[in-house]
């Protein structure tokens, strides 16, 4: 389709107005808990008096601006790549409001798990599951933790440093953008990023790791890839942060701290530990139970009031509801490395580069390939250091490849004290 065609100039006139639309719908700051909540839970907590927290979200409706998001989809023939990929970034639209619309309500539940899952959907290759993963996580760092525990005061780095030393970390990527970082008293999670700035946790402690774990994560992938959509000409819908992509972009997130070296098992413990917070929720655990879970699970109470109230962000918190978006880290992540090395196997490594064109999901980026290379998707500006170094992720991608063929459980047999010695280890 050359720019001229009919067809363009309508994807033209739904990509601008379907951005205009998107404008003013946000997920997490509209199911945000009031920071005082926190304290006062913990207060009664230690009295031995804690009940659940009273919270109410403001419930708008989105009747007219769903019905212009309607009237975009009759005019989409999802038979063509580009229109179904602005299809399907309306539906998630479409569904975010159905979700704002019932905040508080058992119904949100129905449209998180449309945009996010559950922590039982099965992963790529359908043998294992979000939970499963999460399981084997949380045993692995059980296993550590026996002999490597650390508190959290062993590495305690305050917003402030890290703030200032992200700020000069970025510079070596954003040559011709300028991303701001803020302290912010009033965020419940620890950071949160646009394509302009970054927002960190006021009065909480960050670790060595989790300094490049941000850098990593919410800069390199989160902001990289909102500036990146902007610059798209044909497609500015690529800069909008869709739920519908939310698994790919936290996935490819935490790809990027695993190929780093950045991640660490405690960040691990706390993702799956979410993941089984959402199951328990799901099946009848009220607020209460997920705090004492995850307290009992070695958070502080601090991190567990966090962790319970993700769980919990825009449901009723008397049990069998959730809000089930962090089932999207694991899920991600297991699908953005198995994509990354099948792309190796069959010689396209350049789709990996597109998935930092912008907010995309997998199956965007294999279908949009023919417009990709005709440019009618611009390549990414940016792109983040390690993806730049394309033998040192080839290597990466191959050992992993070849490693996956050695079965653990069978090598149980012949690692025995013995034999260990016979090998000279």
């Amino acid at each position: 389709m050359r720019n001229g065609d009919d067809g363009f100039q309508r994807f033209a006139v739904i990509d601008a107005e379907l951005v205009e639309l998107a404008k003013g719908i946000r997920v997490l700051s509209s199911l945000s808990w009031p920071s005082q909540v926190q304290q006062r839970f913990l207060e009664a907590w230690r009295l031995g008096r804690a009940c659940l927290p009273a919270i109410t979200y403001p419930r708008p409706s989105f009747a007219d601006r769903i019905a212009r998001l309607r009237e975009l989809k009759k005019d989409l023939d999802r038979a063509h790549p580009v229109a179904r990929f602005l299809d399907d970034t309306v539906q998630s639209y479409i569904t975010v409001c159905r979700l704002l619309e019932n905040a508080g309500s058992p119904r949100m539940t129905i449209y998180s798990t449309e945009l996010y899952g559950r922590p039982g959907d099965s992963l790529a290759g359908g043998k294992v599951h979000n939970i499963d993963a999460a399981r084997h996580f949380l045993d692995i760092a059980g296993q550590y933790n026996k002999g490597h525990q650390l508190t959290e005061g062993d590495y305690c780095l305050p917003a402030a440093l890290i703030q200032s030393e992200m700020r000069e970390r970025l510079g070596e990527v954003f040559t011709g953008h300028e991303i701001s970082v803020l302290v912010d008293p009033d965020m419940v999670s620890k950071a949160a990023a646009g394509a302009t700035r970054i927002r960190l946790r006021d009065a909480t402690c960050f670790s060595e790791f989790e300094l490049e774990q941000l850098l990593q994560h919410e800069a390199f992938v989160h902001s990289l890839t909102a500036i990146n959509g902007r610059s798209q000409v044909n497609l500015k819908s690529m800069g909008l942060g869709a739920p519908r992509t939310t698994a790919t972009q936290e996935g490819l997130a935490t790809f990027a701290e695993l190929v780093t070296g950045s991640i660490d098992i405690s960040r691990l413990e706390r993702i799956a530990l979410r993941i089984v917070a959402i199951d328990m929720a799901l099946n009848g655990g009220d607020f209460l139970d997920v705090f004492r879970f995850l307290l009992e699970s070695g958070q502080t109470e601090s991190e567990s009031f966090n962790s319970a109230m993700r769980v919990f962000r825009g449901a009723p918190l008397t049990g069998g509801s959730a809000f089930t978006k962090d089932t999207v880290y694991l899920h991600g992540l297991m699908e953005v490395h198995t994509f990354f090395r099948w792309c190796l196997q069959h010689g396209k490594l350049e789709l990996c580069r597109m998935l930092f064109a912008g907010r995309a999901t997998i199956g965007d980026v294999i279908r949009l390939e023919e417009w990709f290379h005709s440019g009618f998707i611009l390549p990414p500006l940016y792109l983040p250091l390690w993806m730049t170094r394309g033998n040192a992720l080839s290597a990466y991608l191959a050992f992993s490849v070849f490693a996956n063929r050695i079965r653990i459980n069978e090598l149980d047999e012949g690692y025995t004290f013995d034999s260990v010695s016979e090998m000279g280890i």
